[in-house]
């Protein structure tokens, strides 16, 4: 009997020190606060990130509305210029693009105009270094 009580008695003595150790230890309750606050910032960083989305989509939304009314504005202005001013020279001629009928009517008509890229002549930044000094 005498090892009865002994062997009940340590299993009550692990329960109680388990329960001791679970609620009396402090880096526990720091290392749950530190996962509630974890689980917080995930879940606020997602909210960010989908309102990061939706900014951008609307950014997106509004630079598309933006080039296509540029390119109706340039568009209009050609086809004024062309019309208003028949007889100028191509070369002075600020909207030297000229339109066709079908593109004035299409506002997705793409700009034929050569990307300015490139400088108009040498500069000398690839000259040797003896060739400079003379």
């Amino acid at each position: 009997m005498t090892w009865e009580y002994a062997l009940i008695g340590l299993v009550v003595g692990f329960v109680i020190g388990a329960l001791v150790m679970r609620f009396g230890n402090t880096k526990l309750r720091q290392q749950g606060a530190l996962q509630t606050e974890l689980e917080n910032n995930k879940s606020e960083l997602e909210v960010y990130r989908k309102e990061l989305v939706g900014h951008f989509a609307h950014s997106a939304e509004l630079l598309d509305n933006m080039a296509r009314d540029y390119r109706q504005l340039y568009q209009h202005m050609a086809k004024s210029s062309h019309e208003l001013m028949p007889n100028m020279p191509v070369q002075e001629n600020p909207f030297n693009y000229r339109l066709t009928e079908s593109e004035a009517d299409n506002d997705q008509a793409p700009v034929k105009m050569p990307p300015r890229d490139y400088s108009d002549g040498a500069s000398g930044l690839f000259r040797p270094v003896n060739e400079k000094n003379q």
